[in-house]
């Protein structure tokens, strides 16, 4: 792919531009885009329906761990995503494997590891570091009942983790209270949760384990 549309999302201006200099050098006729939050990558999708892949750093702001990829996921299926993360513990990697990413690329790479694993998974394939960690049934399973969620449902689902009521989910999200009630009650039985707060809980597991290594 000579010039792919390639979205960088990173909070860290400095690593964003790191980043793309890798880019430009691995490929230098793609189109990058950026975005520094996980509301700004969503609005930057939406706004960029030929977005052929998103590299993704796990701790922006409005991101629980993992969600903005599953929230990519199920929204842009069609879209790789490749992780790029501080933390590099293979406990991280394998649960960014088993949620969906495409890749996974450590933050301490040099430029050319960042130009091969966007290769690679442009080119239909996946980038992963060598795995040793084994697959968790829990996460598979997890993962499962999250892809369940439609992509407004899982909005609101992040939105009960950071402890919102229905009133206020219905302000953040443009929604009616009564709509918020009916998404919430879907979300739960979807999730198989008896309460907000397991379902908080659940959200709160999504959270990379592992010490990040600096």
């Amino acid at each position: 792919m000579s010039s792919p549309s390639i979205l960088v999302a990173d909070d860290h201006p400095l690593f964003r531009n790191a980043v793309i200099h890798a880019l430009r050098g691995a490929l230098p006729g793609a189109t990058v885009a950026e975005a520094a939050s996980a509301a700004s990558l969503g609005q930057a999708l939406d706004a960029r329906p030929d977005t052929d892949l998103v590299l993704l750093d796990l701790t922006m702001p409005g991101a629980h761990g993992f969600s903005a990829l599953l929230h990519v996921r199920g929204e842009h299926p069609e879209v790789p995503v490749v992780v790029i993360s501080s933390n590099e513990h293979p406990r991280v990697i394998r649960r960014a494997q088993q949620f969906g990413a495409a890749g996974f690329i450590p933050k301490s790479s040099p430029a050319e590891t960042i130009g091969e694993a966007v290769t690679a998974v442009l080119d239909g394939g996946a980038w992963f570091p060598p795995l040793t960690v084994e697959r968790s049934e829990q996460d598979a399973a997890l993962a499962a009942r999250l892809a369940q969620l439609t992509p407004q449902q899982f909005r609101v689902l992040l939105c009960l983790a950071d402890g919102l009521l229905n009133k206020q989910i219905a302000h953040e999200l443009g929604l009616a209270e009564n709509t918020v009630k009916v998404h919430v009650t879907a979300i739960l039985k979807k999730l198989e949760c008896h309460s907000r707060t397991q379902a908080a809980v659940l959200v709160k597991s999504l959270e990379p384990e592992g010490p990040p290594v600096e």
